[in-house]
C-alpha cells in the first residue's frame, strides 16, 4: 500500500515561502516521489497569488518572490513535472456544494475536499491511500469526518509522515530505497 498526498494551497505554499510547517512540507517533497503529490490546478494558482501578495506588501523581497515562483513553476506548474495537478470541471464544483453546506466550508475548500474524496476512492480501488495535507483546521475536520487521512504541517509531527512512508518505495531525490531510513526513525 502506498500513500499519496493531496496538498491544499495552505500547505503547498509552505514549500515556496518559509512559514510554520515548511520543514515538514520540505521533508514530504524530499521523501515522496512527485508523482505521489497532488493539488488542484487552482491550488497552484493560489500559491502564486500568495507569493504576489506577500511581495506587494513587503513580507518577501522581489528576489524571494522570483525564487519562490521559479520553484513553483519547476515543481508544480511545468508540464514536464511529475507532480499531479487536477483540473476542476463544472461537475466537481456542483458536487462539492453538499460538503460546503454540511461543514460550512468556503467554496474552494469544498472543491478541494470533493476532489480529495474522489481521488481517495480511486486510490482505494487499487489498495492505496490518500492523505489530505492542509493547514486549514475546518477543512481538516471535514476531511476526517468524511474518512480521509489528514496531515497538518503546522501541528502534526514528522513521525506521522514517517509512519506513512514506512512502506518501501524509491525516494525521488536520491533514487534509493528509503525504507531502512524510515524504519530506523519510526522505531526511535
Amino acid at each position: 500500500m502506498r500513500h499519496y498526498f493531496f496538498l491544499d494551497a495552505s500547505a503547498l505554499v509552505k514549500r515556496y515561502l518559509h512559514e510554520s510547517g515548511s520543514e515538514r512540507i520540505n521533508f514530504l517533497f524530499a521523501n515522496v516521489p512527485l508523482m505521489h503529490l497532488k493539488c488542484l490546478t487552482l491550488g497552484g494558482a493560489e500559491v502564486f497569488w500568495i507569493c504576489i501578495r506577500k511581495k506587494n506588501d513587503g513580507r518577501i523581497t522581489p528576489q524571494q518572490f522570483t525564487q519562490a515562483v521559479s520553484n513553483l513553476q519547476l515543481e508544480v506548474i511545468a508540464e514536464e513535472s511529475a507532480f499531479q495537478t487536477i483540473s476542476i470541471p463544472d461537475s466537481l464544483v456542483w458536487d462539492s456544494l453538499d460538503l460546503v453546506e454540511t461543514y460550512s466550508l468556503n467554496s474552494v475548500d469544498g472543491i478541494v475536499l470533493r476532489s480529495a474524496l474522489d481521488v481517495s476512492e480511486e486510490l482505494r480501488e487499487i489498495s492505496n491511500n490518500l492523505v489530505l495535507v492542509a493547514s486549514d483546521k475546518r477543512l481538516l475536520r471535514a476531511a476526517r469526518a468524511e474518512g480521509l487521512l489528514t496531515f497538518n504541517p503546522e501541528s502534526d509531527t514528522e513521525k506521522t509522515l514517517l509512519r506513512w512512508l514506512a512502506m518501501p518505495f524509491f525516494c525521488q531525490s536520491h533514487c534509493e530505497r528509503i525504507g531502512p531510513f524510515v524504519q530506523e526513525h519510526v522505531s526511535a
